[in-house]
């Protein structure tokens, strides 16, 4: 057991993932006053000593992302003058992950660009869930612990007993993520080709495997607009002859039309997690549910402050 206090403070961004997180440790929340000056500028008081405590911030950096990546950074800052013993990220969700590359010249590589900053900042470790890339843990020279959501979506479709399944995986660069879900069924692995002509648009060619007569899964890192995962899904349904199609994410971005998107799709349901806070009311979409990640991203602090291991965690 650590001899150093184990702390947890929240921005902004999803307070509601903190407080159950806190609950299920059976500790309060810690102090921190997060609010604005009048231009803008992030404003934050910590209201409580962290000397010699091990700090553990939750903060995915949704939207607004960069009012939610500030608030981070000046909090990180803030307790590494306090003189805290250990500063550790908990961003379920990272922003700014989609251009972990150039994929053209003169693109940024913004995912690299944040990771500076949370190092740069005084974070000694980050804990995150499902990356964009996995390759963006080589952007950081501190601990990343990858924290996968597919053991709790597994969990909840094997508890609706669902017969005759098949994974589906959006995209040739989601094959891994949806093997990871079709090995946990149990059942077999297919995947859509398509094209994206350019951001947010896409384009389904076809389906490598057998989905006729079957129930499908899709799974997915993130859904934004929905135009991938609805437009794939009226494909299974309607030309590759799919019985049911449900859909899975760990972070729901959701930004318009994708709830409207999703209620005229063909999904009969979309499984997410609360990386980031939904948003909307139940009436909107009620064909979205949701898993709480609480108690594993708890399990995993508990583990880091204790010095056990989390991989364990994985399985």
């Amino acid at each position: 057991m650590s001899g150093a206090s184990l702390k947890i403070f929240t921005g902004n961004a999803n307070p509601e993932l903190a407080q159950e997180i806190t609950e299920y440790l059976q500790i309060r929340l810690g102090k921190a006053y997060v609010s604005k000056f009048k231009d803008g500028e992030i404003r934050l008081e910590v209201g409580e000593s962290v000397r010699g405590d091990d700090v553990f911030i939750i903060q995915p950096t949704c939207a607004p992302v960069n009012d939610n990546l500030m608030e981070l950074l000046i909090m990180a800052d803030a307790v590494k003058r306090a003189s805290a013993r250990s500063i550790n990220a908990v961003i379920p969700y990272y922003g700014y992950a989609r251009q972990e590359r150039q994929s053209k010249p003169r693109d940024p590589i913004s995912a690299k660009l944040v990771a500076n900053l949370l190092m740069a900042s005084g974070i000694d470790r980050m804990i995150t869930m499902d990356l964009h890339t996995s390759a963006i843990q080589g952007f950081f020279d501190i601990p990343v612990d990858h924290m996968p959501a597919a053991p709790l979506l597994a969990n909840y479709y094997q508890s609706k007993r669902l017969e005759d399944l098949v994974v589906v995986s959006p995209d040739i660069g989601g094959v891994a993520r949806a093997r990871k879900l079709a090995d946990r069924l149990g059942c077999p692995l297919a995947i859509i080709d398509k094209r994206r002509p350019e951001p947010n648009k896409s384009e389904v060619m076809g389906v490598i495997g057998n989905v006729e007569g079957k129930n499908v899964i899709m799974i997915d890192d993130m859904i934004d607009t929905a135009g991938t995962i609805t437009h794939g899904a009226d494909f299974l349904r309607d030309q590759a002859g799919a019985n049911e199609v449900y859909a899975c994410c760990t972070h729901a971005i959701f930004t318009p039309p994708a709830l409207e998107r999703i209620n005229n799709s063909a999904l009969k349901e979309v499984l997410v997690t609360n990386t980031i806070p939904l948003r909307h009311s139940p009436e909107e979409c009620v064909k979205i549910q949701q898993v709480s990640i609480a108690p594993l991203l708890s399990e995993a602090i508990l583990r880091i402050h204790e010095n056990l291991s989390v991989s364990r965690l994985f399985d």
